[in-house]
Formats: structure tokens, C-alpha cells, sequence
């Protein structure tokens, strides 16, 4: 039976029980735990420099108030780089390629953003709303319209990022099946192809 290409980015079960659920819960396993010791290894070094730049980079810009958040949002770029990192392996299950859990991470902190700005800043908030300068027969329309791509960003950029992964993963497996059907047929377009394949691994590196 011929598999679809497709087939890759259906989650797996086995005995019945869905692999995602490994595939989730593997990230938390390979990072190791802190030590009480005042010298780490090089690996907790190692971590600990990442994680202090990625948040002096991001939360540099910001209040005080807003670096509350830097454990939450800290913890999920290192969960989500690690499965999106894992799911270029052989033989492996990315679960960001399904629109669910991105729409499970999205919703919930769309929705803590807007409540936030809402109950601190209101003015602000309902601002964006209505640009500055309409004219007076365009408010209604542009309240709703403003309203409408609010609500709508969440479900877009989850489709977005989902399509992107998916598409990554999909050109990953189109160039390596073409690369070992003209192996035996001609050899130095498959050694092309195959290099394409490397740039194109990359390529996803960056974008995981």
C-alpha cells in the first residue's frame, strides 16, 4: 500500500495511545534540572547563558511591569524550539504541524493580552480600534472592521504558522524520495538534489 506524503503529519498512536502525548512531554525530559552547586557543567552553563540572553533580549525594551512574564514566555520558546528541533529527525512526530495545539497556545495568550491591555490600559486598547483622522461616516465600518481582525488574528496566524511547518516538512520529504529515486538513474542530479535537501534542512533549522 502506498503511503501518502500527508500520512506524516497525522498523529501516531500506538496500542491505542496517542503519541503526542510523548512527543510533548519529551522536551521537559532532555533539558536537565538545576544544581544546587555554585559550579554547573557545561551544558547548564550553557542553558542558563541562552536563557538569560533570549530574556535580556526580549524584555530590554519593556516596563518592569512586563517582565513578569518572562518565565512564561521563556519557558515556551525553549518547549517550542526543542519539538519544533526534534520533529527534524527521522522517524519522528511534529506536533506543531497540527492546527489544534497551535490554536491551544494561541487563544489563551491572545486572550491574556487583550484582557491585560483592557483592564490597564483602556483608552489604549480601544484606540487601535478607530485610527486617528477618520472620517465620520467611516467610524461604524471601521469599528467593525477593526473588531473583526482582532478576533480573527489568533485563528490566521495559527493557519499561518501550521502551513508553514507543514509545507517545510512536506518539501523535506518531496526532495529526499526524489533524491533516492534518481540515485540509481542519474547520479549527479540526485547529488543536486540531495544538496538542495541540506539547504533546504537548514533552512527549516532556522525557521524550527
Amino acid at each position: 500500500m502506498t503511503l501518502s506524503f500527508f500520512d506524516q503529519f497525522m498523529s501516531p498512536t500506538y496500542l491505542g495511545i496517542p503519541l503526542i502525548v510523548l512527543a510533548l512531554s519529551l522536551p521537559w525530559v532532555l533539558f536537565p534540572k538545576p544544581s544546587a552547586r555554585w559550579l554547573n557543567n557545561r551544558l547548564l552553563t550553557l542553558q542558563g547563558w541562552f536563557m538569560n540572553h533570549f530574556t535580556q533580549q526580549i524584555f530590554q525594551p519593556l516596563s518592569l511591569g512586563g517582565h513578569k512574564w518572562a518565565a512564561l514566555l521563556t519557558s515556551l520558546m525553549l518547549f517550542l524550539i526543542t519539538l519544533n528541533m526534534l520533529g527534524l529527525l527521522p522517524y519522528t512526530f511534529t506536533p506543531t504541524t497540527q492546527l489544534s495545539l497551535n490554536m491551544a497556545f494561541a487563544v489563551p495568550l491572545w486572550l491574556a493580552t487583550v484582557i491585560i491591555g483592557m483592564r490597564n490600559q483602556p483608552t489604549h486598547a480601544l484606540g487601535h480600534l478607530l485610527p486617528e483622522g477618520t472620517p465620520t461616516l467611516l467610524i461604524p465600518i471601521l469599528i467593525i472592521i477593526e473588531t473583526i481582525s482582532l478576533f480573527i488574528r489568533p485563528l490566521a496566524l495559527g493557519v499561518r504558522l501550521t502551513a508553514n511547518l507543514t509545507a517545510g516538512h512536506l518539501l523535506i520529504q518531496l526532495i529526499a524520495t526524489a533524491a533516492f529515486v534518481l540515485l540509481p538513474l542519474m547520479p549527479t542530479v540526485a547529488l543536486l538534489t540531495a544538496t538542495l535537501l541540506l539547504l533546504l534542512t537548514l533552512l527549516e533549522v532556522a525557521v524550527a
